[in-house]
């Protein structure tokens, strides 16, 4: 069975227009988008989302941020041989979190300039993933 993950054009992505290019990159890898809405997340949902930085100096900022438009969330799909390296794939086409040190030719080394606002979240386990499609999707 294929393995799914999730990712999410945060609001930055959206606001710039950038989703339909970061799409592209994800299906010219050959992964599959399987589920996809848009939608302005609510404080509710982006505090579990974000549980593990609760009672960090920038949760509060985070939780605007990510409440601030929408974004496009969507369940990827690797190829049915690609197993956990799914994560893999997404994570590296989306670069490392910090745009100053993301490689060029990754979404974020191509498009990013902050750190607080990094155009795309993506999960790293089965474990996230499962979490995160459960949160945003039910």
């Amino acid at each position: 069975m294929p393995q799914q993950t999730y990712i999410m054009c945060k609001p930055d992505a959206v606001r710039r227009g950038l989703v339909g290019e970061i799409i592209s990159r994800f299906e010219r890898k050959g992964l599959s988008i399987v589920r996809a809405e848009l939608r302005t997340i609510d404080r509710d949902t982006a505090s579990r989302h974000y549980a593990e930085h609760e009672g960090k100096g920038f949760f509060e900022d985070l939780l605007a941020f990510i409440t601030s438009g929408p974004s496009m969330l969507m369940v990827i799909e690797g190829p049915d041989d690609a197993g956990d390296d799914v994560f893999a794939i997404c994570r590296t086409l989306m670069g490392s979190t910090n745009p100053a040190t993301a490689a060029p030719g990754t979404i974020r080394g191509d498009y990013g300039t902050l750190v607080t606002e990094n155009l795309v979240h993506g999960s790293d386990s089965t474990e996230s993933s499962a979490r995160e499609i459960a949160i945003f999707f039910g």
